[in-house]
C-alpha cells in the first residue's frame, strides 16, 4: 500500500491516533512490536497555532518511529491551514486530518465527527490543507453522523476529489460513540467503489490477529488501524503482524510482555515526572490483558491503580509476575496471557 511516495507495504496495520495514549514512548514500542506506521495524539488547530507548550510537544517524533503521522483537528478552515503548516514543518510523513473523534468537546463544538454535520465545511477545509502542505494528506472519519445518515460511500469520493492521498474509515456513526459493533460493510463498499482510487484503511473492533485477517480477507481493505485493543497491549502488533503475514502463530513470551509493560512506566515518569507518570500509565494497566482472569485479584488491581511511587507500582507488577501469575501455572486456562 502507498499513500503518496509512502510505500508501506502489503497489508500494512498502524496504531490508531489516541488522545493520552500514543506519546512518542508508546508509538515507538507499537513501531518495535510490529506496526507499519503510527499517528500522534489528535492535535487541536487553535492550540497549535496559540503556541500551547503541551500541544507543541505532540509534534515531536523520534526518528526510530517513523513512518509517523501528525493527526490534527479543528473546525474553521484558517486555523486549520494555519495549524497544517506548523505540523508539516515538525517532520511528519503525512498529515492526518481528524473527521471522526466522536466525543463531547470536540464533536459537540463542530470539530472532529462533528464536520459529518457540515460536509461543506469539511470539504473546504481538506481543500485547503491539502493546498496548504507539499505531504501528503489523509483523513480519518467515521460512516456518518447518526443510523439515518451513513454517508460514508459518496463522502469518501467527495474527499478523495479534495486531493487526500487515503482514508481511514470507523465503522460506527458518531451517534453510536465506541457502543456497538462497528459495520464494515460500508468499509467494503467504500473500497469496491469503482470511483475510489486511494487506499482505504479499515477501523474498529481489530482486537485479534482473527479479525485483521478477516479485514483484509472479508473486506478487502488496504490497510487495518488498531485502536483500543493496543491499550496496555503494544505487543498485539507482534500477533496481527505474523498472522497478516501467514506466518504460524508465535505469542511474545510473557516475561517479555511485563518487561514491556515495565518500560512504559519507567519512559512515562522520565518524560513527565514520577506523579503524572504514573497517573497516565495507569489507563494503559487498567485494561493491561495480563491481569484479566486472575481469581480475587480485585485487591491487587485496586492498589497497584492507587499506587502513587514507581517503587510502590513496581513491587506489585513484581508480585504478579513472580508470585501470583506463576502459582496459577496448572491453571492457566484461567488467565489471558
Amino acid at each position: 500500500m502507498k499513500i503518496g511516495n509512502l510505500e508501506l507495504g502489503d497489508r500494512p496495520v498502524m496504531l490508531a491516533p489516541m488522545e493520552d495514549v500514543t506519546d512518542a514512548s508508546f508509538r515507538l514500542i507499537c513501531r518495535e512490536q510490529g506496526a507499519d506506521m503510527v499517528y500522534t495524539e489528535f492535535v487541536s488547530a487553535d492550540a497549535l497555532i496559540r503556541n500551547i507548550a503541551a500541544t507543541t510537544r505532540k509534534l515531536e517524533i523520534n526518528p526510530a518511529e517513523r513512518p509517523a503521522a501528525i493527526q490534527i483537528y479543528g473546525r474553521e478552515v484558517e486555523p486549520m491551514v494555519e495549524a497544517a503548516r506548523i505540523a508539516e514543518a515538525a517532520g511528519p510523513d503525512l498529515l492526518d486530518i481528524n473527521f471522526g473523534c466522536p466525543v463531547k468537546k470536540v464533536a459537540g463544538k463542530g470539530a472532529g465527527a462533528g464536520m459529518l454535520r457540515d460536509i461543506p465545511k469539511m470539504l473546504e477545509i481538506t481543500r485547503a490543507v491539502v493546498d496548504a502542505v507539499k505531504i501528503p494528506v489523509t483523513v480519518k472519519t467515521r460512516l456518518g453522523w447518526d443510523h439515518n445518515s451513513k454517508i460514508i460511500v459518496t463522502l469518501a469520493e467527495q474527499l478523495q476529489d479534495c486531493g487526500i492521498k487515503a482514508i481511514t474509515i470507523h465503522g460506527r456513526t458518531r451517534s453510536q460513540m465506541y457502543t456497538g459493533e462497528a459495520d464494515w460493510s460500508l468499509i467494503a463498499a467504500t473500497k469496491e467503489n469503482p470511483r475510489i482510487t486511494i487506499p482505504v484503511i479499515g477501523n474498529g473492533d481489530i482486537t485479534t490477529p482473527e479479525g485483521a485477517v478477516e479485514a483484509f480477507d472479508r473486506y478487502g481493505v488496504d490497510g487495518v488501524m488498531v485502536g483500543r485493543a493496543s491499550i496496555g497491549a503494544p505487543w498485539i502488533f507482534h500477533d496481527i503482524k505474523r498472522a497478516v503475514e501467514g506466518l504460524t502463530p508465535a505469542p511474545l513470551p510473557i516475561d517479555q510482555k511485563f518487561a514491556l509493560l515495565r518500560r512504559q512506566i519507567e519512559e512515562s515518569i522520565s518524560r513527565i515526572d514520577e506523579y503524572r507518570g504514573i497517573l497516565h500509565i495507569r489507563r494503559h494497566l487498567a485494561v493491561c490483558p495480563l491481569f484479566k482472569g486472575i481469581p480475587n485479584f480485585r485487591p491487587t488491581r485496586i492498589a497497584m491503580l492507587r499506587a502513587d511511587s514507581k517503587d510502590e507500582l513496581m513491587s506489585i507488577i513484581d508480585d504478579v509476575q513472580n508470585n501470583i501469575i506463576p502459582s496459577l501455572a496448572n491453571n492457566s486456562n484461567n488467565i489471558q496471557l
